[in-house]
């Protein structure tokens, strides 16, 4: 008796393990197990609860001209359903809608020569980084939805902007934190450094920044060395009139910059091109003024 009793005990408590295993288990279980499984005394059976809910076939929209019974859309057809972005221009293509192109996005410093109207490498690069800053696909192509992006930010070019002798930058849209004090403003996604003194813009310069593995720190800062003609004890270079604000990132003249236009990068430092204006900003800052980087 005393072995059947232990032998029931030891059924029950592999019973009651078995209940806790499936009660802790973290992945639903297939359809199949379902199945097979117990139904609860006093609740319907898989297959009545089948039966009782109504397929998503057994309604047809009011919207639906289709004739009853017509087989639902699959999933892959709906999506085939929307209309891909057009493509409007890409590598090869030539003309005064490429030269466009081209001027408009040196509006916004990502064409750094001058419009030629045929669609080359340069090109090719030029769309595709304003492409990735904007989260939209990085192919190089220049489509309706990348179109129309950069038609919403520039403006139609001047005779002057298409033969590559100016270009009339939008002005940057301030960052609400430089419109106290004193700040240089720096704004990566009009590639501009506005000098800003009590919300009013004195003076604004073209900038690049770091590359993706250096890139340059956003934030606010303070400047806290000047250094007229610093030479970094890193790379060997000249940074001319460099004004640091953050570890070893400074804006200062970059002559690689005035040379190359953007299709260098610093390593983390704000490169100004224009000589002559990094100068009188160097003579305006003070220890101590704001820096805003932001995109």
């Amino acid at each position: 008796m005393r072995r059947n009793h232990r032998t029931t005990l030891i059924a029950r408590t592999l019973a009651a393990t078995a209940v806790i295993a499936v009660a802790v288990g973290c992945s639903p279980q297939s359809s199949k197990a379902d199945a097979a499984a117990p139904a609860t005394p006093g609740s319907p059976s898989p297959a009545a609860s089948a039966s009782a809910t109504p397929s998503a076939s057994t309604f047809t929209s009011s919207t639906d001209d289709k004739p009853a019974g017509s087989p639902a859309p699959t999933a892959s057809a709906t999506t085939a359903a929307k209309a891909a972005p057009k493509v409007l221009m890409s590598n090869g293509a030539k003309g005064s809608q490429v030269k466009e192109l081209q001027a408009r996005l040196a509006q916004i410093g990502w064409f750094d020569d001058t419009p030629t109207g045929t669609y080359g490498a340069a090109t090719t690069a030029a769309v595709k980084g304003f492409q990735g800053r904007r989260g939209l696909a990085e192919t190089g192509t220049t489509d309706s939805v990348t179109w129309d992006r950069l038609l919403a930010m520039t403006t139609k070019p001047t005779t002057e902007e298409l033969a590559g002798q100016a270009v009339n930058k939008p002005a940057a849209k301030l960052d609400p934190r430089c419109m106290t004090g004193r700040a240089m403003c720096i704004s990566k996604t009009s590639r501009t450094l506005s000098w800003v003194v009590n919300g009013k813009v004195q003076s604004t310069m073209d900038v690049r920044f770091g590359s993706q593995y250096t890139p340059t720190r956003e934030g606010v800062f303070k400047v806290f060395e000047k250094s007229r003609n610093h030479v970094s004890t890193i790379y060997h270079t000249a940074m001319p009139y460099a004004m640091f604000f953050s570890g070893g990132q400074a804006v200062h003249y970059s002559s690689d910059f005035a040379a190359r236009g953007y299709n260098g990068a610093s390593h983390g430092c704000v490169n100004v091109r224009d000589k002559g204006k990094i100068a009188a900003l160097f003579d305006a800052v003070h220890i101590g003024d704001k820096v805003v980087v932001y995109w």
